[in-house]
């Protein structure tokens, strides 16, 4: 008897840009997901970095339990958890804040300042305004290799230092600065202040392809250098890997979800939807060790 074929997973993979990102049809993410399914999400995760679903229906629950397929969900540090659910942030701006500084309005990767950042995130939609609030993304992979061999050579040497700048004492934002009342984070913690080394490009380790990891937020300088030194070579990189050649957008609808490579991407949320009311969904998932 002739064995059959294994079932391909019926699953729509529809890439968003040439650099990264794809919206996912034919998955829907409140039910078990067969194995088949799952294999292939992960593939597409690998190779397009962040994957987009919409008009998904999710309870916290299944939320969490699909972060979970992806490995250990865990806690956001400096930000308060959703009742009843630790590993869950509620990512809001109310109507009425005009003017403020908003969760993750700048490029970065999700607390790089950790000794083992986290491997990715996932962002589910419940309220968006009518227009405005998009999430890009860079590819940092693209970025790494655009440049030339001797900065490639220069930088694969290199390490850097990151720290919790938006939450600690030291580097946390002037008084003047008026942030959102509508998210619970946490400033002036001592412990943001521990600085971390991570190499400048770091190895992805399902894919093995070299990607650079510095941003604005959490880098601080060079190892061994001071932040004078670092500063030049710094400010470049940030500008370079943001190159619109490198990027998607994405424009959310109720029921949407992203989920991101942390380690091969960065992100902006764009704060441009003053008047309307935000409301998502976060959850991390555990990495390790940069190498």
């Amino acid at each position: 008897m002739i064995a059959s074929a294994p079932r391909r997973a019926a699953i729509e993979v529809r890439p968003v840009a040439g650099a990264l990102g794809a919206e996912i049809a034919g998955v829907d993410l409140s039910r078990k997901l067969d194995d088949a399914t799952i294999d292939a999400v992960i593939a597409a995760f690998h190779e397009h970095l962040v994957l987009f679903f919409r008009g998904q229906r999710l309870t916290p629950e299944q939320q969490v339990a699909f972060t979970r397929l992806f490995g250990p969900p865990m806690e956001t540090p400096f930000v308060e958890a959703m009742e009843g659910y630790p590993f869950i942030v509620k990512v809001l701006k109310e109507a009425d804040e005009r003017n403020v500084s908003t969760f993750g309005n700048a490029w970065h990767s999700d607390f790089s300042s950790l000794a083992e950042p986290p491997l990715g995130s996932i962002l589910y939609a419940l309220e968006v305004p009518e227009y405005g609030g998009d999430t890009l993304f860079a590819n940092m992979y693209a970025a790494y290799e655009a440049l030339s061999p001797g900065m490639r050579r220069m930088l694969d040497g290199l390490r850097a230092i990151h720290v919790g700048k938006p939450y600690g004492t030291k580097y946390g934002p002037g008084k003047e600065l008026r942030t959102s009342r509508s998210i619970g984070i946490e400033r002036n913690r001592p412990e943001a202040d521990l600085e971390v080394s991570h190499p400048v490009v770091r190895t992805h380790p399902e894919t093995g392809r070299k990607a650079l990891f510095v941003n604005a937020i959490y880098t601080l300088r060079f190892a061994d250098m001071t932040e004078a030194e670092s500063r030049p070579l710094l400010d470049y990189l940030y500008q370079h890997v943001t190159r619109p050649e490198f990027t998607c957008r994405f424009r959310w609808t109720p029921g949407a979800l992203a989920l991101w490579d942390n380690r091969a991407t960065l992100h902006y949320a764009v704060n441009d939807y003053d008047g309307s009311r935000r409301l998502l969904h976060r959850t991390m998932i555990a990495g390790t060790r940069p190498v």
